[in-house]
């Protein structure tokens, strides 16, 4: 293990897993977490978890926080998150190693996260200028009529393993200019990640003298802590990345006392292939999106809905491509796909794989966890793809593996659009075509039915300007860019009445 890494983030044997912000809470549960890399399966650091107590004191913190944070110019509070973004550039090259050699994914994914975290505080620096309201017409003479956004209070951040920081600060950087204070619970899959940005944001919190709270941290299990800001009426919004079912939980608990929820949750994303594409352009969109973080990602390429006049042609240069794809040690930038989180996840692609096979799939390549030499860890499998039709159980299904269904259509686009758009997910989508009407079909009211639809490039990787998000069951949540704001936010409608009359709805009277 790079020891010299963990020091520089200040990773310690035996850290805690709860923090107000510049202080860290020694906690009162016996629950210790062992991290292993799943590249080699060596340990790394042992966390301390959170119990419940500990919860309600680092709540308590973020509501003292909050109302001074509130009070703080947006503009001033941008300056912080500038702060922050400068600083998260002093670690790069550090926590992104770190995100690879906790998560899994290839150091240049690793890298690449961490950019996206300081892309996200230049996001929300200029924001920081622009919480704009709009100013109304009043049907009253001497009458102003306008809309503004306050801050909501505490935001509470649940993010997945699968993008151990990124996703923290799309939500967390947002928060903070809109005048939010967050309390953050990351996958207990990886808390060193989570751990070291908690400390590095504190460098900028002492620097500044902000009090404590403004970001706090809390690990720990979804009974102890997770279920608790679920239900916690003072916690006013909960951003929860994760699956559909946990999704579901999560709304249900929250809508009961009409809290805010942001919700990013499964994605069964389609890539269709045309007779007009370009496969020098769709080939690696495809493969990209496939086996890209060893396919565990959101928006990864489930699906490929092919044209019966380019089937064979797209399946035999697939088919070529898998060949070449090299897997092992994501420290390596020669290779493409490194390992699955854990051994759970490799159970769920063997059972994945078994279930196609049962319900009439054909798999032509993959279909095996690697073992030998680099391969200990048991977190290795091959990418597979497999020939189905879209109504099979499994398809209809996301597995978080890089397994990709080949589906054929005949007819025209919206053959395939019906296609796409026949599953309960609705996150990203892709059509590959140089024809127009394609094109425009497929990003019209008629076409996919998705959160993110692109044309000529794949399914996954959204660029941090863009609202980012998914319809039906992927939750409908919105965060990053556009006016994502705004739901971090809460609205109001103001009316100024500078005439010396007090006209009265329906032009009712009184006579006083």
């Amino acid at each position: 293990m790079d020891l010299t890494l963990l020091k520089k983030l200040d990773i310690q044997k035996m850290n805690s897993g709860c923090s107000t912000g510049q202080k860290w809470i020694k906690s009162t549960t016996s629950k210790v977490l062992d991290i292993t890399s799943p590249i080699n399966g060596e340990a790394i650091a042992k966390v301390q978890t959170c119990s419940h107590e500990d919860y309600l004191e680092v709540k308590k913190q973020a509501q003292r926080a909050f109302t001074v944070w509130r009070t703080v110019p947006a503009p001033q509070r941008g300056e912080i998150v500038r702060q922050i973004g400068l600083k998260l550039r002093e670690y790069k090259e550090e926590l992104g190693k770190l995100v690879t050699l906790e998560m899994g994914k290839s150091i240049q994914e690793g890298y690449g996260e961490v950019q996206e975290m300081i892309d996200i505080c230049d996001f929300a620096v200029g924001l920081s200028r622009q919480l704009y309201g709009v100013t109304t017409q009043s049907e009253r003479p001497e009458h102003r009529m306008y809309d503004q956004y306050h801050p909501i209070g505490i935001v509470g951040i649940i993010s997945a393993f699968n993008f151990p920081v990124a996703v923290y600060a799309w939500n967390a950087m947002l928060a903070a200019v809109c005048g939010d204070v967050c309390i953050w619970k990351p996958s207990s899959k990886v808390p060193l990640t989570a751990i070291a940005v908690q400390k590095i944001v504190a460098e900028v919190l002492k620097e500044n003298k902000l009090p404590e709270g403004i970001f706090s941290l809390v690990i720990g299990s979804g009974r102890d802590v997770g279920e608790a800001m679920l239900q916690d009426k003072e916690v006013g919004l909960i951003s929860i990345t994760g699956s559909t079912r946990v999704g579901r939980h999560a709304n249900e608990v929250i809508a009961r006392r009409f809290g805010k929820v942001i919700c990013e949750l499964g994605g069964n994303n389609a890539i269709i292939v045309t007779p007009n594409a370009d496969l020098k352009l769709a080939i690696p969109g495809i493969v990209f999106g496939a086996v890209g973080t060893a396919g565990q990602r959101c928006t990864s390429t489930r699906r490929v809905i092919i044209h019966e006049d380019m089937y064979d042609t797209v399946k035999k240069t697939l088919l070529k491509a898998y060949k070449s794809i090299k897997i092992g040690t994501p420290l390596d930038e020669s290779n493409h796909v490194g390992p699955l989180i854990d051994t759970d996840a490799v159970k769920m692609y063997e059972d994945a794989i078994a279930q196609a096979k049962e319900q009439g799939g054909k798999v032509i390549c993959g279909d095996q966890v690697l073992s030998g030499k680099g391969y200990e860890s048991g977190t290795y499998v091959k990418p597979t793809i497999v020939e189905v039709t879209n109504d099979m159980a499994i398809v209809q299904d996301e597995t978080f593996a890089p397994i990709l269904y080949l589906i054929k259509y005949s007819g025209d686009v919206e053959d395939a659009i019906a296609i796409q758009n026949d599953v309960v997910q609705g996150l990203s989508s892709a059509i590959f075509t140089q024809d127009v009407r394609e094109a425009e079909l497929f990003l019209s009211s008629r076409g996919s039915d998705c959160g993110i639809a692109n044309i000529n490039i794949g399914t996954s990787g959204a660029e941090i300007g863009g609202a980012f998000g998914g319809e039906k069951e992927t939750g409908g949540g919105r965060e990053s860019g556009s006016d994502a704001w705004k739901g971090y936010m809460r609205r109001q409608t103001n009316t100024i009445n500078y005439s010396k009359e007090l006209p009265l709805a329906q032009g009712i009277k009184f006579n006083l």
